[in-house]
């Protein structure tokens, strides 16, 4: 994908590029526009229109079909996508456990799974209190 982003922006330039390079009705802007001076001694006439008029239709229309093409791709490849780089799958879950008990465990006898207990939670224990230095 990222080689028809730098071909699609290539074909950008060089539309853009063919475009300046055409005479404008009136003779007023273009780069190569108006009988003297600029491109106006490279090609004469009708050839410069022509050769420039259908190299402006072909860049056009693979800058049109590179479009869509990136387009299609960028909706039939959406995927999941993360609004912060890795925090997919990282999520608390939705409920939490009643507490004081555990997930239920299945058993080997093909019986009725039973529910646990969960650990006893312990509070955390308390910062000493720091000493007092002895003052002189």
């Amino acid at each position: 994908m990222i080689v028809l982003v730098v071909i699609h922006v290539l074909i950008a330039i060089a539309l853009v590029g063919a475009i300046l390079l055409q005479k404008k009705e009136g003779g007023i802007g273009g780069l190569g526009g108006g009988g003297s001076g600029g491109l106006g001694g490279l090609m004469s006439g009708r050839a410069k229109a022509d050769g420039l008029s259908k190299m402006t239709g072909i860049l056009a229309t693979a800058f049109f079909v590179i479009s869509l093409t990136l387009a299609w791709i960028s909706t039939h490849n959406a995927g999941p996508s993360e609004i912060v780089p890795g925090t997919i799958g990282t999520t608390a879950p939705a409920t939490a456990p009643a507490e004081g008990t555990a997930p239920a465990t299945g058993t080997t006898d093909g019986g009725a799974a039973t529910g646990g207990t969960a650990p006893a939670e312990t509070a955390p224990a308390q910062p000493a209190t720091p000493a007092v230095p002895a003052g002189d």
